[in-house]
């Protein structure tokens, strides 16, 4: 039998029995479905993940007290503002050294008032990490030097203080402090699980004095180029320790938080489409169950075919074109179903979702070896009836 004429058979058995088809289909269409959404949006929250880290700032290198290591408890900064000098001196540009500390204050502005991330920073910080401004000013090093009460608002935090009033020039209170609001941060939003919106930048003298401390809870240094950031890393961390020497220091890039996040959401993306395979599998035991049926109910059309000198190779690459073809269409099916949900869950919540060629082809490729795997049980069954008894079937 020639190939054309065997999947136009394979065609016409299909439409025979066309509410039987789809409810075989039915099994491949949501496995499919679901293996090419839940992998598209694996892979938008990766690269949502990796643009948050990389819209931090280029070449940054992370220094933070303590060891970064799995059951590590968390560590008590004992850096303080004389550390930034001697790692300045290290890198050998002040410029490119950023210090905070951090603190979850309640800030008020008449009898309106939020909660927000109260950032202690220098005045090179926008330099360091990738933050622009709205309206106003940032810090200056004066500000700094003198521990001036001025503030800079994130996006969020000035328009719950002020709604569409312009902030600058007004006064805000923090722990009972006042301070003065010189600028605006552009909005930025979610990243990395923290609302950049939120947060508040004060002068870090001003923000140890109000906190009543003289330390500092991290350091962040923008490398000159990719190739120093391990070399630079190492000195760092060696001149921390040799200045603290009860204390344990890690130093860790953005290629570094980049790999651990990336292979923890490559693992979970794996995991999720793994699940969704399953119903893959259950729809491939449906499509063998059904074809041994169509085997059972179409005995005699076997044994008259073979009766008329088909080949016991006729035969079975007749069935198993067809459980191919419900397959293949079911996964058509299924990709043209994931497509649209990810598009939705992208377009109408917060989840990121991207569609890559490979799921496409991978989901495709594994709806036809499903045909082909489950078929094969029938095609050989039906390929080894005898003729003879074939025929006396009633």
């Amino acid at each position: 039998m020639r190939l054309a004429e065997a999947w136009r058979v394979a065609l016409d058995a299909l439409r025979a029995n066309r509410l039987r088809s789809v409810l075989t289909m039915l099994g491949v269409v949501i496995g499919v479905a679901a293996v090419v959404a839940l992998v598209g949006i694996g892979t938008g929250t990766k690269g949502q993940i990796e643009q948050q880290v990389e819209g931090l700032g280029s070449n940054l290198l992370l220094v933070v007290p303590g060891r970064l290591e799995a059951g590590s408890a968390p560590a008590a900064s004992t850096m303080t503002l004389d550390d930034v000098e001697a790692v300045a001196r290290v890198v050998g540009d002040r410029d490119r050294v950023a210090a905070t500390i951090a603190s979850g204050e309640t800030v008020r502005a008449g009898s309106r008032s939020a909660f927000g991330s109260m950032q202690g920073v220098l005045e090179n910080t926008p330099s360091v990490f990738v933050r622009r401004l709205d309206r106003g000013s940032y810090l200056t090093r004066t500000d700094v030097t003198t521990g001036r009460r001025v503030a800079v608002l994130g996006a969020g935090t000035a328009t719950t203080l002020f709604g569409d009033r312009d902030p600058i020039g007004r006064q805000i209170t923090i722990g009972g402090v006042r301070f003065r609001v010189i600028g605006t941060f552009e909005r930025l939003g979610q990243s990395l699980g923290v609302d950049r919106d939120s947060e508040v930048h004060v002068p870090v003298t001003a923000a140890q004095r109000l906190l009543g401390t003289d330390r500092i809870d991290g350091l962040a240094i923008r490398a000159p180029d990719r190739e120093r950031i391990d070399q630079l890393s190492t000195s760092v961390v060696d001149t921390l320790t040799e200045r603290h020497p009860d204390s344990d220091f890690s130093a860790v890039t953005q290629e570094q938080i980049l790999g651990v996040l990336g292979d923890i959401l490559g693992v979970l993306t794996g995991v999720l489409a793994a699940i969704a395979g399953i119903s893959l599998l259950v729809g491939g035991v449906g499509v063998s169950n059904i074809m041994l049926v169509s085997v059972r109910e179409r005995t005699k059309e076997i044994g008259l075919r073979k009766a008329v000198g088909a080949r016991p190779r006729d035969i079975g690459v007749q069935f198993l074109l067809e459980a191919v073809l419900l397959t293949t269409i079911g996964g058509i099916l299924g990709m043209a179903l994931g497509v649209t949900s990810a598009i939705l869950v992208d377009a109408f919540s917060p989840v990121p979702a991207a569609i890559t060629w490979w799921s496409l082809a991978l989901a495709f490729g594994v709806s036809a070896v499903v045909g082909i795997v489950f078929g094969v049980v029938p095609a050989q069954r039906a390929g080894r009836l005898d003729p003879v008894v074939a025929l006396r079937t009633e």
